[in-house]
């Protein structure tokens, strides 16, 4: 289905990777307006409605209907993506299409936002006290803030950078790279049904799991390629031996089969230990720790994992512009 958007090499094929060029450099510069969220809302956000019906509507605690489920949500974010990509360049001039294109694509990606949100972490460690911090960093992360000591926010925040800089980041850039806002629509309803269905919760272990395994499966590129960008970004901001070592011991112990990647590689960059037991919830999960390094964490720490994020956004960035140089059409 998604194929069917990539044109034959020519002058009106589709350039995708200059859709996802334009997106990034919107998305850096000024991100999703409040103005607007708050007047229209987000298209994540859209999603998640969705989700919430098709959860109260179709949820009875089987695999069967999850899956029907997943299916019901994926096509109802792709299609109208795919039917709009083809409107673009049917009715526009080719750069007006990409010029809309991108800035649409623009709204699904997340360099700003994220940064913006494990900052606020490290402004209220460093200023407002740890009450501050824990509210902070329970914006960004699933686990109970407060069971975390100043330590333990820091990782949280430095873990959730990590992981989100695959899923909120390199993620959605492959798959629009590829197929354009349809793949783009894709991977984020993927992303999003994940997010909110995809726990194993009592209500959510089967009909969630359809949601669960195809994340998994979307993001297995993407994690490897943002550790990959982060050992890339250390060898001018960090320890690139350290996430190097932590990249190949520790990143497929992780429960996860893909955010090991990327914490590891943060992890070894920065010479400190992630992940490792935490609580959600009321469950503690026991976790192994990414890294050999100090558990110790604080905000210069944060300060320091923002700086490699960004350091590994400008590789991506510079990554998919070569790929643009070179497409053909």
């Amino acid at each position: 289905m998604l194929a069917a958007t990539a044109a034959p090499p020519g002058k009106n094929a589709i350039v995708h990777p200059l859709i996802l060029l334009l997106a990034l450099a919107v998305d850096a510069a000024i991100g999703y307006p409040p103005a607007l969220f708050r007047r229209i809302g987000h298209p994540v956000s859209w999603i998640g409605a969705l989700i919430t019906l098709v959860d109260s509507r179709m949820n009875n605690g089987t695999r069967g209907r999850g899956i029907l489920a997943e299916a019901i949500i994926v096509l109802a974010a792709t299609l109208p993506a795919l039917a709009l990509q083809a409107g673009l360049f049917a009715l526009l001039p080719r750069p007006w299409a990409i010029l809309v294109a991108g800035l649409l694509a623009s709204t699904l990606i997340a360099q700003r936002s994220l940064y913006q949100h494990v900052r606020d972490v490290a402004v209220a460690l460093h200023q407002g006290g740890l009450s501050a911090a824990r509210l902070a960093v329970g914006r960004i992360v699933g686990r109970n803030p407060d069971t975390l000591d100043a330590a333990g926010v820091a990782r949280a925040a430095i873990e959730s950078l990590a992981e989100n800089f695959s899923d909120g980041v390199v993620a959605p850039a492959l798959w629009c790279a590829v197929f354009g806002l349809p793949g783009l629509a894709f991977y984020k309803a993927v992303n999003t049904a994940d997010s909110m269905i995809g726990h194993r919760t009592p209500r959510h272990a089967q009909f969630g799991w359809a949601a669960a395994r195809l994340d998994d499966v979307v993001n297995l590129p993407a994690s490897r390629l943002a550790g990959l960008l982060l050992l890339a970004a250390a060898r001018f901001g960090g320890n690139a031996g350290g996430a190097w070592r932590a990249l190949r011991r520790d990143a497929r112990h992780h429960r996860s089969p893909n955010a090991g990647w990327p914490e590891a590689a943060m992890a070894g960059a920065l010479g400190l230990r992630l992940a490792g037991p935490r609580i959600y919830g009321a469950t503690r999960v026991d976790d192994v720790w990414m890294g050999d390094g100090r558990a110790e964490a604080n905000a210069a720490d944060i300060a320091r994992a923002l700086d490699l994020f960004r350091l590994a956004c400008l590789f991506l960035f510079a990554a998919i512009a070569l790929i643009a140089l070179i497409w053909p059409g």
